[in-house]
């Protein structure tokens, strides 16, 4: 297929790309600004993506160019929108009405350009953290302000996909983890074991849904392989590693210390307060058999990545 896709500087973005173009297809990707735009490992991102195929920078969602590179290019097959306005995403400041109108910018007229180019398939990227997505506690309310732009993406799109005859498919991410990640969580964690410090996990009593990236844009990938041209609705959401984060930490600080030669000791606090719904995940089970996708390897590769990063961290050119 060719796709255009938006979003590839993000961590799953990035994933997501190289995923689909390693399975031979032609990907276009959009970027909101030019490389050197970009710092620590989202630039990082930005230049591996750069190898997967054409890429177009300054072009936003909606936006002139952005409607111009669809008119010039001779037919489409599906549009990926991964991209999602993600400033300030933890504060509960979080602008929600800009988001959305980032997120879905002259959204009918986009769709419409679209078709007139022969696409008739739309594969939009949610979040576990939506509303009413996964299965979980607190009655599945929106996460988080971030949460609540997602979901409210999202009707827009079912809208407006539905006026126009178009499929909709709607791909919904959990906790995805790996090399090429912000410095989150994993990279705390192995960050402090490269300091000789022991590591604090604070919320070891939420349950959660991790998975690797790999893994998650295999299932990515596939997924957008498999989609019907006709209109209507389907929607994925693969699981991973279901437990609590105490669970999921002491499992990746096993695989650690396999790999790192490191003490890879965590102190997991008794968790008092829960400020975050107890338990969010995913519920569709995934195939890793069927996908080729090796687990081990997984590890491995991540172990690798962390060992070669703070390697050049220690030398004094750190990505994050």
């Amino acid at each position: 297929m060719k796709i255009l896709f938006t979003g590839a500087s993000s961590f799953t973005g990035y994933w997501f790309a190289r995923e689909l173009a390693e399975v031979g297809h032609e990907v276009v990707m959009t970027f909101r600004n030019k490389t050197d735009g970009y710092d620590g490992v989202r630039r990082s991102r930005v230049e591996k993506a750069l190898e997967l195929g054409r890429s177009v920078h300054g072009c936003s969602f909606g936006e002139r160019q952005f409607m111009e590179l669809i008119d010039e290019e001779p037919g489409w097959d599906l549009l990926c929108h991964h991209a999602a306005d993600v400033t300030n995403y933890k504060s509960v400041y979080f602008d929600v009405a800009a988001a959305l109108q980032s997120n879905t910018h002259n959204l009918r007229a986009v769709l419409e350009a679209l078709q007139a180019k022969g696409c008739r398939k739309v594969l939009l990227t949610g979040s576990v953290f939506e509303a009413g997505e996964g299965a979980g506690s607190d009655g599945l309310r929106a996460f988080s302000a971030y949460g609540l732009s997602k979901g409210l993406t999202a009707e827009t799109f079912a809208y407006w996909t539905q006026i126009q005859g178009m499929r909709l498919a709607k791909f919904v991410i959990p906790n995805p983890f790996g090399p090429y990640e912000e410095p989150r969580f994993t990279a705390y964690l192995v960050r402090s074991w490269y300091e000789g410090k022991i590591p604090a996990v604070n919320t070891p009593a939420d349950v959660r849904d991790n998975i690797h990236v790999s893994l998650l844009a295999k299932v990515y990938a596939d997924f957008a392989g498999g989609l019907p041209a006709g209109p209507g609705f389907q929607k994925l959401s693969p699981s991973g590693y279901v437990e609590n984060q105490g669970g999921f930490a002491q499992r990746f600080a096993r695989n650690m210390h396999d790999r790192l030669g490191l003490p890879c000791e965590l102190e997991l606090k008794r968790q008092t307060e829960f400020a975050e719904p107890r338990i969010r995940i995913n519920t569709d089970p995934v195939d890793e058999g069927r996908l080729g996708w090796d687990e081990t390897q997984a590890w491995d590769e991540l172990a690798e990545y962390y060992r070669q990063l703070f390697t050049i961290e220690s030398r004094g050119n750190a990505d994050f």
